[in-house]
Formats: C-alpha cells, sequence, structure tokens
C-alpha cells in the first residue's frame, strides 16, 4: 500500500496592489511625522553641539576633514550632494522591488524590518530634534554643500528639497540617520540574496558611501551614522514580533467580519474546502475505472460463475490459494 504523502504548505504571496498603498500609508505617516514633531531650534543646536563635543572627546570626529573634502573638490562634492538628493528615495525602492519579484519568500520580513525602523527612526527625531553640523554657526566650521553647490542641482539651500520647498521638510531630524540605516538595509539584502560577486559587492559599498556623504555633506555626524544603524538592528529584532502582531490584528479582523455577514464567508469556505474527487464525473455502480483491480468480495466477480452456468474447480482456483 503506498504511502500517502502530505502537499507542501504554500506560502502566500503578497500581490504589489495590497502592499503599495501599504508602504505609501506608511511613508506618508513617517513624513507627516517628520513635519509635525519639530522641536525647538534652541534645544536642537544644544543636542547637536553635545554630541559634536562628545566625538571630539572620544577622537571621532571625522566630519571635519570630510566636509573639506568635498569643499574643496567640486568633482567629489557634487556627486555626493546629488547621491544625498536622490539614493535614499531611488535604492531603497528599488531593492524592495528586487526582493518583492525575484525573493517573494522574503519579501514580507524584509518589509516589516524597513517599516518597523522606519519608525523607531521617526520615535527618534520626536524625543531628540538634533541640529546638523551645516546649520550651526560657522564658527564651528562646517560648510553647507548642498547650498554650496546649490546651482548644479534642484537643491536650494535648504537639504536636499526642491528649491522653495525647504519648508515642508523637518531639517532638524538628523539622529538617527535614516540615510544610512536604510542604505544597510539594502546592503544587507543585497549581500544576503545577491548571487552574482558584483551584487554583493554593491552591497557592501553602497552603506559604506552613504556614510561618507552624509559626514561629508555636513547633514549628520558620525554618531547620528551609528544610530541609524542601531535602529535597524532594533528594527531586524522587533519584524517577527510585529509579524504577528499584524497577523493577529488581521485574523481578529477578519473574524469580526465573518460575523457580520457569515453568509458570505459560508459560502466562500464552502466553495474552497469542497473537493471532487472525480472532477464532477459520476460512474454507475457496475462502472469500474480502467485499471482497477477489484477484491474477492466484489458481488459481480462472486455471481459471475454462478451466472455463466459453470461450477467451480481446483483448476479455477487463484495461484495463491494453491
Amino acid at each position: 500500500m503506498p504511502h500517502a504523502t502530505t502537499a507542501p504548505v504554500q506560502r502566500h504571496r503578497p500581490r504589489w496592489w495590497t502592499e503599495l498603498p501599504l508602504i505609501a500609508v506608511v511613508y506618508a505617516l513617517y513624513s507627516a511625522g517628520r513635519l509635525l514633531v519639530r522641536g525647538d531650534v534652541a534645544t536642537a543646536v544644544d543636542h547637536g553641539l553635545a554630541i559634536l563635543h562628545l566625538e571630539q572627546t572620544l577622537r571621532l570626529n571625522a566630519e571635519h576633514p570630510l566636509n573639506r573634502l568635498l569643499t574643496a573638490h567640486p568633482s567629489i562634492g557634487v556627486p555626493a550632494d546629488f547621491a544625498y538628493a536622490s539614493l535614499h528615495y531611488v535604492v531603497t525602492p528599488a531593492v524592495l522591488i528586487w526582493i518583492f519579484r525575484r525573493h517573494s519568500a522574503a519579501y514580507r520580513a524584509a518589509r516589516t524590518w524597513l517599516m518597523t525602523s522606519t519608525l523607531l527612526g521617526l520615535i527618534g527625531f520626536t524625543l531628540l530634534p538634533t541640529c546638523p553640523p551645516r546649520l550651526l554657526d560657522a564658527g564651528h566650521g562646517f560648510v553647507d554643500t548642498m547650498a554650496q553647490y546649490s546651482s548644479y542641482g534642484w537643491w536650494g539651500a535648504e537639504a536636499s528639497a526642491p528649491r522653495g520647498l525647504g519648508g515642508m521638510t523637518n531639517q532638524y531630524a538628523a539622529m538617527p540617520s535614516l540615510h544610512v540605516g536604510w542604505a544597510l538595509w539594502c546592503g544587507i539584502l543585497l549581500w544576503r540574496h545577491g548571487r552574482h560577486p558584483a551584487v554583493r559587492a554593491v552591497g557592501v559599498a553602497y552603506p559604506l558611501v552613504i556614510t561618507f556623504v552624509v559626514m561629508g555633506t555636513a547633514n549628520h555626524y558620525f554618531l547620528d551614522a551609528v544610530a541609524g544603524a542601531a535602529v535597524m538592528g532594533v528594527g531586524a529584532l522587533l519584524a517577527t514580533p510585529v509579524a504577528r502582531l499584524a497577523d493577529r490584528v488581521t485574523a481578529r479582523c477578519r473574524d469580526r467580519v465573518a460575523v457580520r455577514f457569515p453568509s458570505r464567508f459560508a459560502t466562500a469556505g464552502a466553495g474552497a474546502g469542497a473537493t471532487v474527487v472525480s472532477a464532477g464525473c459520476e460512474t454507475s455502480a457496475g462502472e469500474r475505472i480502467p485499471g482497477q483491480r477489484t477484491s474477492s468480495a466484489d458481488p459481480i466477480d462472486a455471481a459471475s460463475p454462478a451466472a455463466s452456468g459453470g461450477t467451480a474447480t481446483a483448476g479455477d482456483a487463484p495461484a495463491a490459494a494453491r
């Protein structure tokens, strides 16, 4: 008798028409939250100076030499400004789409990780508004390269926003650096799921390049970058519990809808649970499937000798009984 096999459980493949609105809503909440949590400028400046003094005490102050490098060499400073103003919004969605299309089994965990970390970053902006180095008093030795090279790009003197739209951004949301955090997310996914060595090399280089860019353009301190990486680490730890919580909430909402509309769910369940073995074809009582073996107790077979008028003899016995 052949052993029964269990069909593998198929994972639900995410669908773009449900994922896209979800991502849009989360990003809209994140963008709106950054605007609503603008803190006092004086408090943000105090926090920025405290970070700068701590770095100087720890001898971690690499922002000044990098900023002077970009300021003195437009061939480096202009590409760095373009990278700061654009890659944050291009590479991250591109990697998310790549995971969705090529590695759908890992997509949900990656998306949950990214969203959880982004919301944690928003909490950081709320609790610790921080003035970036470029907005400190000139006496601290920083130059705003975005303003210096504004004629090369679409941005003005107010961060990377298009000219005239600087008021729609929160320029004091420097801690943590989600430029670095999102770049680290991209790098880990490229390294983990990339099959070609060049893809994995990009996964290593991209977070390092973004860290160089955010510090050289005087948009973030080194500790901002460290905090961005830490936020992504915490987000990775919380991704599984958050996904489970989302599943529970979804199941509870589905149950409530089922209670409210029982007939609709009963019809759907019956259609999904019914299995027609004969694929809708009916067979008569005496009809056999070709190749099917019958038992000796089959009344048709047992009655066939009598029906033919013959008598059973020893020679008619099955070979197994001899």
